[in-house]
């Protein structure tokens, strides 16, 4: 008798078992660097030219973690200068008035075409070169005169050199987000009767911020690290410049810089967090954002 089933009958399919591939080279490559990884720190933490001692002992020390305190407050009102500034720049940059567009392109062409260290000297010499700074109306009446002289106000101008500079970036940043939006969504918001600010604040905006966030996240760890260069001003309250003077009476300069060196990766940590939280609740709705990549499996039958 023939062994194939009657016609008609239905027969249960032969069973698969799924075996995820090896990753010999993998493994293989996790050892080798694991085990370079090891020697470093071994090699670090028995070489006495570090002075693991002085290291631990400044880790914490009230005048780092002041200054740390003011390196993360440059950064933040620095950024926040940038961002709004940035905003109004991209806009002009965008907009069709030619005057306004050739104003922001003037402004980029001088911010980022000239270093961030003479900008800051520049501000540093700024009470030298203004003496006083008069508010109200030209030419016509003063509502007040502020002696720039007979003030400390280093941090502040710290504040606007970086600021400012990091403006002319943000910028670009934004206008290529704002680029990113198809341009019938404007449309459809001015159909629907929304003027263009609102057009802008409600659906161009939100929608750029998916390509905004990356690239303005690297700006902020950026503008963190360009904040040692505040000596110029001269500011010499941040983290970099703070940890430079103490190694200049201990004369152990290596375990200075590697305090400084922990507290820049700590705060980066943080901002980088941050950064993660932000670009995934600016992704939501994207075509593909929660799917996970499939992994690579081997098709085995039942019995081989």
């Amino acid at each position: 008798m023939s062994d194939l089933p009657p016609v008609g009958t239905e027969t249960d399919p032969e069973a698969i078992k799924a075996v995820p591939l090896r990753r010999t080279g993998r493994w293989i490559a996790a050892v080798l660097i694991a085990v370079a990884v090891g020697l470093f720190l071994w090699g670090a933490a028995t070489n006495e030219a570090f002075h693991w001692s002085t290291y631990r002992r400044y880790l914490f020390d009230r005048r780092i973690s002041e200054a740390a305190w003011n390196t993360m407050q440059l950064t933040l009102l620095a950024m926040a200068i940038a961002v709004v500034l940035g905003v109004v720049l991209a806009i002009l940059r965008l907009s069709s008035n030619p005057v306004l567009k050739s104003t922001a392109w003037v402004y980029l062409w001088i911010f980022r075409g000239t270093p961030v260290y003479v900008q800051l000297v520049f501000w540093g010499l700024f009470p030298s070169l203004y003496k006083q700074l008069d508010i109200g109306i030209p030419f016509v009446h003063q509502f007040a005169h502020i002696q720039l002289q007979g003030i400390s106000a280093n941090f502040v101008f710290a504040v606007i050199g970086l600021g400012l500079n990091e403006a002319a970036y943000m910028a670009e940043i934004v206008r290529a987000g704002i680029s990113a939006v198809p341009h019938g969504q404007s449309e459809a918001s001015l159909a629907l009767g929304m003027s263009w600010a609102l057009t802008m604040r409600r659906t161009i905006l939100p929608q750029a911020m998916r390509v905004i966030i990356p690239p303005s996240g690297n700006e902020l760890i950026s503008l963190l690290k360009t904040t040692s260069l505040v000596t110029a001003v001269p500011y010499s309250l941040e983290l970099y410049t703070r940890s430079r003077e103490i190694s200049a009476l201990t004369f152990e300069p290596v375990p200075l810089l590697l305090v400084a060196a922990t507290w820049y990766l700590a705060i980066t940590s943080v901002l980088m967090v941050g950064q993660h939280y932000l670009e995934r609740h600016y992704s939501k709705g994207v075509h593909g954002r929660t799917t996970r990549a499939p992994r690579n499996f081997t098709i085995a039958r039942e019995g081989k």
